[in-house]
């Protein structure tokens, strides 16, 4: 009795030991699997690696974490404001100066405890709309506004600072979005005060100009003839100068609180065109050029006649002097596919929206130019500023109007802003086939009548 149950337990004990064992291959056969190995020992060294580097990997996980530690610290301090939206546009993090740009009135610092919706600590439809821009496009979206302060309590209402707002919003993973604030106050006081001081300056110059023309003028014919060239240099100067000066208040008046608004009526835009081109037609002639005109021979819309008659001797006058000899200006207006004819070609016509095309045959822009052409007083690249050679350069007539006067360096940025006034845009570019500058604008088709 006594043997059997020594065999008995021996064989439970052979049972349990051939059972452990079996166990083990399965978990070094698991672990082989899971590392790719075909053996142990290959196995065992690549598990005596990860031990190695689980210190490196902590030193990481360390050095990361530090990063992201001063990285907060740099936007806690930064001097524009930044915060960050989840998927559901709630507030997840921000910095103290957007919290004091956009008023939440809360201890939002760093990481937010409990989330809200970012409309319900910052009353801001235009921070909204830029986030859902970012977030559809996929991109860099900038968007500028007046943040307008609303009082949250209505009993006992104030009235809070308004300032313009800048936003750089960024998309980034999971559907977050992350914007930076930037205060345009300043910017916008040193513009005011740069504006300012052109348009006293320009109307301080403006009475010795006229005087000194006078003058000059009344001395023309009492010199002797061989003076007399220096004395048409100094009017031609003064008439440039004069020019630049008028420039100069008339882009005051289009900015600002001195801009007393459009003075709109209906405008036959065609004969508002051929009328620009006889005003210069005498400079068009000097180098023997001529107007190639496209587009219906009636097309009413709804301007200001005589600043949009600026806007195209302005523009018709840079092409004529960027014009070669002998060559053609083109001007082309589309109207909107809804109104279309088939008396012209329309493929460039846009729904909604009125088209006008000048264009030139000369040199072009340069590339690098392209982005501050209608900057104030920017000088193009030579290639758009020399003198074609067949032309003579006989001193310009003393009786030449302001209205027609040349460089200035102010045209297109006076054109840019009347356009805009309107409600339109403006562009510039070379044109593909006549390799000369191409100037477009597009006005809303709600001004056409």
């Amino acid at each position: 009795m006594v043997i059997f149950a020594f065999l008995l337990g021996l064989a439970a004990g052979a049972l349990l030991l051939l059972w452990q064992q079996r166990q083990q291959r399965r978990r070094e056969r698991r672990l082989i699997e899971t590392l790719q190995a075909t053996d142990w020992s290959t196995a065992l060294g690549q598990v005596e690696q990860l031990v190695k580097t689980q210190p490196q990997q902590q030193r990481q996980l360390r050095s990361l974490g530090t990063s992201r530690d001063t990285l907060e610290r740099i936007l806690q301090t930064a001097p524009i404001g930044y915060l960050q939206v989840d998927e559901e546009n709630q507030l997840i993090w921000c910095n103290d100066q957007a919290n004091r740009l956009l008023k939440m009135n809360q201890p939002l610092t760093g990481p937010v405890q409990r989330r809200r919706l970012l409309l319900e600590v910052a009353r801001s439809y235009e921070l909204d709309a830029l986030i859902e821009e970012t977030r559809e496009k996929q991109t860099c979206c900038q968007r500028e506004w007046m943040l307008y302060q609303i009082s949250p309590d209505p009993l006992h209402p104030k009235e809070e600072p308004t300032f313009p707002l800048r936003g750089y919003a960024i998309p980034l993973d999971g559907g977050e979005v992350g914007v930076f604030l930037e205060n345009r106050q300043e910017a916008a006081l040193l513009v005011q005060q740069r504006d300012r001081w052109t348009s006293d300056v320009a109307h301080e110059l403006k009475t010795p100009l006229t005087s000194i023309r006078l003058v000059a003028e009344t001395l023309q014919p009492r010199v002797d003839e061989s003076q007399r060239r220096w004395l048409d240099r100094l009017v031609n100067e003064t008439i440039r100068l004069s020019n630049l000066v008028e420039d100069l208040l008339n882009l005051s008046r289009l900015q600002g609180d001195q801009f007393q608004g459009l003075s709109l009526k209906p405008v036959d835009l065609p004969q508002l065109v051929q009328r620009a081109w006889v005003s210069l037609e005498p400079l068009a002639e000097v180098k023997a050029l001529k107007l190639a005109y496209a587009g219906p021979s009636h097309c009413l819309a709804s301007l200001d006649e005589p600043l949009f008659h600026r806007v195209l001797l302005n523009l018709i006058d840079n092409a004529i002097k960027h014009s070669p000899s002998r060559a053609t200006v083109y001007v082309r207006l589309s109207e909107p596919r809804s109104a279309l004819t088939l008396s012209y070609d329309a493929e460039d016509a846009e729904p909604d929206t009125l088209i006008l095309d000048v264009m030139d045959m000369g040199p072009g822009f340069n590339a690098k130019d392209l982005p501050y052409i209608f900057d104030r007083f920017y000088r193009a690249d030579p290639s758009r500023t020399r003198t074609d050679p067949l032309v003579d350069l006989a001193p310009i007539n003393a009786g030449t109007t302001p209205e027609i006067g040349r460089g200035t360096g102010l045209g297109l940025a006076i054109v840019s802003q009347i356009i805009e006034a309107h409600n339109g845009t403006i562009t510039a570019a070379n044109h593909p086939e006549l390799g000369g500058g191409w100037l477009r604008l597009r006005l809303p088709a709600t001004q056409s009548e």
